[in-house]
């Protein structure tokens, strides 16, 4: 160990208090020194890491503590009742109801009135008789306020009552509950995607360090030099106004410190990656095309032959605006060419999808859910031969995982020509795979979209995630290039350049593009 006056000299007042508070058989984590020294929040883990690069402690080991965070759902539970008390109570007064009608009635999913069915029925509660009916399997009169009075369903409510009510207040520690308890948090507790449970796992690890046998010998030069810890380390307005410098005691200034770090401004790793792609594409002849997030189904779904009953455009797909909820009109003569494509093939040598095509749906106001609505619009006004893309934020429903937003870019693209063909699109898709995303592996596979034909999916494999697909393209059908005045084939592809920047600036998480850590946005690379 170096000059022991010398350490002194560095030692900053939050180590000095933990050198001067505590032993060298003292067991020290963050949270029991920053309540014992009434430290703010963060103090107690920079005084230790402090400590630790100058080897004054040492990690003795690491705890793991379990605990369980309600999360949105359990607190709609806590206010309204868990399903299974929703249901008890509705068969209390409403006995021989089927679960679809249970559903209805308490306006929660098919899928949670069969779970919280299926527990019941487990606990001797319920049951289905013949006719599908839900039924109770045990008299009125043993039910207060829709809750059992005893036996294993009184227990299993309310335990999870009580378990509501806690999570409420703050986090449960697994080592507070009870058998009972533990054994009904298994059952509703997710460590993953717990947005459909009502209680989230939680797994936090505490360090436990030791001073180091150095301790007792600082903490007498400590006391020698009459160091507490409490010293003022600025000298302010205040002070010098009121006078209270005189009985203070003030740090001595270490003009060998090294002076605080400049960070030097630069572009944004991921809006560099996309200015990159649009360079790329540019130097290629491309033509940028640009337009408003909000579009109507006409232009996002219709003039893209998606039938009026596909599925895409289920409120959990497609995000509709209220105000206004539609758009006064649509251009023709492409809304007239679009219907009667859809309803019969009008003019395009197809049959259609042979359904009346609804003229006030097609005006309804949505958030742009796929960037392949601007090259529908660009079709009418452009040039043939030509090369159109975009770079566009797009809005839909979907599960946030390490692959998954529910709002993404995508960069899209067309290209028009009499030589346009296979050939010409497998070759963008390629660049984009290799050249953009700097994938090694890349696999092409076939595809269904109403508007190509034929359709192919190209897949990158990623060294953490593995494979997944970077996007979908094909040759644009007839019903949508004839019907927007093209009379030429068309290559287009929609490729979520989201997914290409993780291969690119060797990343495995989306969420990580949009990081707020300033720290990680530094330190990354495009």
């Amino acid at each position: 160990m170096e000059h022991i006056e010398t350490v002194v000299k560095n030692l900053h007042p939050l180590e000095v208090k933990i050198i001067r508070a505590y032993s060298v058989d003292s067991e020290l984590s963050v949270e029991k020194i920053e309540r014992d020294l009434e430290f703010k929040a963060g103090n107690g883990n920079q005084a230790l890491s402090w400590l630790a690069a100058k080897q004054l402690v040492t990690e003795k080991r690491r705890e793991t503590a379990l605990s369980y965070e309600i999360t949105a759902l359990g607190r709609l539970w806590k206010e309204q009742g868990s399903p299974e008390e929703r249901i008890l109570k509705l068969i209390q007064h409403k006995n021989g109801l089927t679960l679809p009608e249970i559903a209805g009635n308490l306006q929660i999913s098919p899928k949670d009135a069969g779970s919280a069915f299926g527990n019941l029925a487990k606990l001797n509660v319920l049951a289905l008789d013949d006719a599908k009916k839900v039924t109770l399997t045990l008299p009125k009169d043993q039910l207060v306020d829709g809750r059992p009075a005893s036996g294993a369903a009184a227990v299993y409510l309310g335990a999870l009552r009580v378990l509501l009510d806690k999570g409420a207040v703050a986090p449960i520690a697994a080592a507070e509950l009870s058998g009972d308890e533990q054994k009904i948090m298994l059952q509703i507790a997710k460590k993953r995607g717990a947005a459909d449970a009502p209680f989230r796992i939680v797994e936090r690890e505490t360090v436990i360090w030791t001073l180091s046998p150095d301790r007792d010998e600082l903490a007498k030069a400590l006391e020698h030099a009459g160091i507490s810890g409490n010293e003022t380390g600025a000298l302010t307005a205040e002070m010098l106004e009121t006078g209270s410098w005189k009985g203070m005691q003030f740090r001595a200034y270490n003009v060998q410190v090294p002076p605080s770090r400049l960070l030097a401004g630069r572009t944004n790793a991921y809006a560099q990656f996309l200015e990159h792609t649009k360079d790329k594409l540019v130097s290629l002849g491309f033509e940028e095309f640009d337009g408003p997030l909000v579009e109507t189904e006409f232009w996002n779904c219709d003039a893209l032959f998606m039938p009026q009953f596909h599925s895409a455009r289920d409120i959990h797909d497609v995000y509709h605006v209220t105000e206004p909820d539609e758009a006064a009109s649509i251009e023709e003569p492409w809304l007239t060419n679009i219907a009667a494509a859809h309803e019969n093939g009008g003019a395009t040598g197809s049959r259609g999808w042979n359904y009346t095509f609804d003229r006030s749906m097609t005006r309804r106001l949505i958030l742009r859910s796929q960037g392949t609505v601007m090259s529908a619009k660009t079709l009418p006004h452009a040039k043939i031969p030509g090369k159109y893309f975009g770079i566009l934020r797009c809005f839909r429903y979907d599960k946030v995982d390490a692959t998954h937003l529910s709002d993404f870019y995508q960069t899209e693209g067309i290209v028009l020509g009499e030589d346009v063909n296979l050939c010409t699109l497998l070759g963008m898709l390629e660049m984009f795979a290799v050249e953009v995303a700097g994938a090694k592996d890349v696999k092409y596979v076939p595809g269904y979209f109403p508007f190509t034909e034929p359709s192919i999916e190209v897949h990158i494999k990623h060294p953490d995630l593995g494979w997944f697909e970077l996007g979908g393209s094909g040759i644009f059908r007839p019903e949508v290039t004839e019907s927007l005045g093209v009379h030429v084939p068309v290559a287009a592809w929609g490729i979520g350049i989201d997914r290409m920047a993780l291969m690119a600036l060797g990343l495995s998480d989306l969420r990580d593009l949009f990081s707020c850590d300033i720290e990680a946005v530094r330190m990354r690379r495009s």
